[in-house]
């Protein structure tokens, strides 16, 4: 992705442009891998050296206070961060903190059908996004 595109996402949701929010952006595109903020620091050293880590916390805090990226914790309470905003599920394997996207829309239409049918007293359902936890064969998804 261009620095224009992530330019106008920014100024879309009324925020700054600043080059510390488009090096975050940038990592999270670069490392789809769900990367926990450590990963993002090393990605942006290379070629911001001096970027403080509180500043990409508080950008990462930004970002998804604005709906911009989203946490994903995983089971050993690491928190890790995606910049899909798709609906999806993910696909989690404990062994090897692996964590996958994992799109299914008859999934998502028996979960809507369930939670219309079903009400949780006091409460509303916004969204449901699924964990599902099990390990990897190996064998890439398709």
């Amino acid at each position: 992705m261009n620095p224009e595109i992530y330019t106008r996402i920014l100024k879309d949701k009324g925020l700054k442009v600043t080059p510390q929010r488009l090096a975050v952006l940038d990592a999270l595109h670069h490392l789809r891998n769900h990367p926990t903020t450590e990963h993002i620091l090393e990605y942006i050293r290379k070629s911001h050296p001096n970027i403080a880590s509180g500043t990409v916390y508080k950008v990462l805090d930004t970002l998804v206070d604005h709906q911009l990226i989203s946490r994903v914790k995983t089971e050993k309470d690491i928190m890790r961060y995606e910049a899909r905003t798709e609906k999806h599920h993910h696909l989690y394997c404990a062994e090897s903190d692996r964590i996958e996207d994992y799109v299914d829309h008859d999934l998502d239409q028996i979960l809507k059908s369930y939670f219309r049918k079903k009400e949780i007293p006091g409460f509303r359902v916004e969204e449901i996004r699924l964990q599902i936890n099990g390990k990897f064969s190996g064998k890439k998804r398709k």
